[in-house]
């Protein structure tokens, strides 16, 4: 695998860790994430560094294999584009839904 889609890969991972570790001391649950703006900003900014990891990776390999790889690229878009149109439940779905899938997926094409 190229270096430069390890770094991107690693860089997702660390996104993923990152985002779960604003979570250590706070529950996960939707209310608590949507009345905590800090956290909600800092999630978001998260999501935009692993839609454009992903979004270099596809363009150095587009036949690299990681589910919803466009959506991902797609959602950092919306954030970054239309950031007055993100819903707060669609960032918590992509938490509680994607990221794990993700992270598993990444972690097994870095051999970890």
């Amino acid at each position: 695998m190229d270096n430069n889609i390890k770094t991107w890969l690693y860089d997702i991972l660390s996104s993923i860790n990152e985002i779960e570790s604003y979570f250590i001391d706070l529950p996960k649950e939707f209310k608590v994430y949507e009345n905590d703006l800090r956290t909600k900003r800092a999630v978001e900014r998260n999501i935009e560094i692993i839609g454009e990891a992903m979004n270099r990776i596809l363009k150095e390999d587009s036949e690299i294999i990681i589910s919803n790889s466009r959506k991902i690229v797609d959602v950092r878009n919306r954030i970054i584009h239309g950031y007055d149109s993100v819903s707060d439940e669609v960032i918590w779905g992509i938490v509680i839904r994607h990221l794990p899938i993700l992270q598993k997926e990444v972690e097994k094409m870095l051999g970890e």
